[in-house]
């Protein structure tokens, strides 16, 4: 089955975002995030992104239907949450570039998505005015966790071969309701940071 990647920014995004919502409470249900979130809210979440006009989607397509999906922004357009472990640090979000999520459906990891969408975002990033930096956050639980599935792969291996280093010391805080709690908890979420070359 052929996969095909396609690019929409700012206000273009606004029709692709209940697909992107969908992805969202599907794989964000799975370990580690256990996020029991629903398609409405998602929907809402996302609107605010397509505000920007600097906003990206990349969506990749297998037979019409989405089934990956990544977002970024730059930092100074993301919420308090976001910017937060940088002010606090004394660092500016100016110069950084905020890669959102990346989500694929089970079937169709493994195929090279997650590196083509960083590769989209990165070069959305290189043609912004300021922009000198790319950088994420992703969640790390504590191990050992029962519920953590027992052919999980973690992607730090794969960040750090993309260039990305991870820094501790800035985290974001958020909250989401967990599965399995039916309460909001918080949950710390680390940076991964790369310089990007002209």
């Amino acid at each position: 089955m052929a996969l095909t990647t396609e690019i929409h920014r700012g206000a273009d995004a606004t029709p692709h975002l209940k697909e992107v919502a969908r992805l969202r409470t599907t794989v964000f249900r799975e370990w580690p995030y256990l996020y029991e979130g629903d398609i409405a809210y998602e929907t809402q979440y996302l609107r605010r992104y397509a505000t920007c006009p600097d906003f990206l989607l990349v969506l990749a397509r297998a037979d019409g239907e989405v089934v990956g999906a990544s977002t970024g922004q730059p930092m100074s357009a993301e919420s308090t949450a976001f910017k937060a472990p940088f002010e606090a640090a004394g660092e500016s979000v100016n110069p950084y570039f905020y890669c959102g999520e990346s989500v694929v459906l089970p079937a169709f990891r493994g195929n090279g998505l997650g590196k083509a969408f960083f590769v989209a975002r990165e070069t959305h990033a290189r043609n912004l005015p300021g922009i000198r930096h790319t950088c994420f956050c992703a969640i790390e639980r504590p191990l050992p966790d029962s519920r953590r599935p027992s052919g999980h792969r973690e992607l730090h291996n794969f960040w750090a071969r993309l260039g990305y280093t991870r820094h501790p010391s800035l985290a974001a805080s958020l909250e989401w309701k967990e599965i399995g709690t039916g309460a909001e908890l918080v949950h710390t979420l680390p940076f991964w940071t790369k310089t990007l070359s002209k």
